[in-house]
């Protein structure tokens, strides 16, 4: 029995000693790291990211240094909470300041695509401006050229020339027109029709003497002027009549003598102007179709 008491003794006090190393070194711990309050808490917000003191190194503990092969749960736990909960907090530091690069990565996207449109839009005006000055300068262009032709056309506006000229001849003492008459004034009065700016000329002679010759190729003439109205519509206020007797007509040939004629005749001249060449170099009249093909 005093056998079995010494053996056990000795084994009891080998078990309570780590026990006892164990809470000295928690009361040392507790005693070595007091509560930091005195220290500014704007120091402290600028050491660490969170705000926080960075973790101290722990200090040497009681009988078994930083090691303690004897520590149970509650010790591991005091050691590592601290840890986990500085984890934690750097983890959500860390979502936060993404969350915060995305948005803000987002705001600059969102910027640059809107310059983008607006630079876009501003370019497309440039060019709608470039082309209504382009449309611009050509109307004035064209308005430029057309003053000048008016003023051209003014300017020669009661300058006739002579176009084309054709006679006709009359047996003596007869005013009917023949077969080979008609087809003549029907040739000339082809090449007038929905024109402007031209006037017909026509002269009767008539051989005879005074007053009768006179009367004479007014009624040639006049029977040309009535064919030419009744048959093709020509104005009558476009046609000048004369009856010239038998005046003389002058030579072909310069420094030649006029002659007299025989029988009766009538010439026929055709005048133009410029108003016809005024009228071919208008512009066309803009339509509505026109005005809403043009670029705005």
């Amino acid at each position: 029995m005093k056998s079995r008491i010494l053996v056990t003794l000795p084994l009891a006090a080998v078990l309570a000693f780590p026990a006892l190393a164990q809470t000295s070194s928690s009361s040392y711990q507790d005693q070595s790291n007091p509560p930091a309050t005195s220290q500014p808490a704007q120091s402290m917000s600028m050491e660490t990211g969170t705000g926080k003191q960075p973790l101290q190194a722990p200090a040497r503990e009681g009988f078994w240094g930083r090691v303690n092969p004897f520590a149970r749960k509650n010790y591991v736990k005091r050691q590592t909470d601290p840890i986990r909960d500085r984890v934690n907090e750097l983890d959500d530091l860390t979502a936060s300041n993404g969350k915060s690069i995305k948005d803000t990565d987002s705001r600059a996207q969102a910027g640059i695509k809107l310059a983008s449109d607006k630079a876009n839009e501003a370019d497309q005006h440039a060019i709608d401006a470039g082309n209504k000055a382009t449309m611009a300068q050509q109307s004035a262009q064209q308005a430029s050229t057309r003053i000048q032709t008016v003023e051209t056309v003014v300017g020669n506006i009661d300058q006739y020339k002579a176009s084309n000229q054709t006679e006709i001849r009359f047996k003596p003492g007869q005013t009917v027109l023949s077969k080979n008459a008609k087809d003549a004034l029907d040739e000339m009065a082809n090449t007038v029709k929905g024109q402007r700016g031209y006037i017909i000329e026509v002269q009767g002679f008539s051989s005879g003497k005074a007053q009768m010759a006179i009367s004479n190729s007014q009624k040639m003439a006049e029977s040309v002027v009535r064919y030419m109205v009744l048959n093709h519509e020509i104005p009558v206020y476009r046609i000048y009549l004369v009856g010239m007797g038998n005046a003389p007509v002058a030579g072909t040939e310069e420094n030649a003598k006029t002659k007299r004629i025989s029988g009766g005749r009538v010439e026929i001249s055709l005048l133009k102007n410029d108003l016809e060449q005024l009228s071919s170099n208008s512009p066309a009249p803009v339509t509505s179709a026109d005005q809403q093909q043009q670029p705005k």
